[in-house]
């Protein structure tokens, strides 16, 4: 079960790292082709949100790997099952119905982390 809970860690934060970075560095107006999404937020927001997904990214690996704080690589893991259950009302509103199939099964790799690495198989 420890080297499943790794390969789901190692996808979600490669996932999640480059998207956020896509984000953080492209402006808003390049990236609504790929995500329509974007035209609801500001380009400031879009950044934050790729930002904190860049360290969710970063958090669900770094803390296990070095040992410093590893009780990060969870609550990393929870911060990405709030965004995605957050990405799943906005896809909703908007009546994007493949987006909502990806949230949820991204949402679904994030709380098997969480709770494996919160519970049985913690560092």
């Amino acid at each position: 079960m420890n080297i499943a809970l790794w390969v789901v860690q190692g996808l979600l934060a490669a996932a999640f790292f480059l998207a956020g970075l896509i984000k953080a560095t492209r402006p808003r107006t390049s990236l609504s082709g790929q995500m329509p999404w974007v035209e609801d937020f500001s380009d400031g927001q879009v950044k934050i949100i790729g930002i904190l997904e860049v360290l969710a990214g970063l958090g669900l690996i770094l803390p296990a790997v070095t040992g410093i704080l590893p009780i990060l690589t969870p609550i990393a893991a929870t911060g990405l099952v709030i965004t995605m259950i957050a990405a799943i009302f906005v896809h909703l509103r908007r009546k994007e119905y493949p987006g909502i199939v990806v949230n949820v099964v991204l949402l679904a790799l994030a709380a098997f982390v969480a709770w494996g690495r919160f519970g049985p198989y913690s560092f």
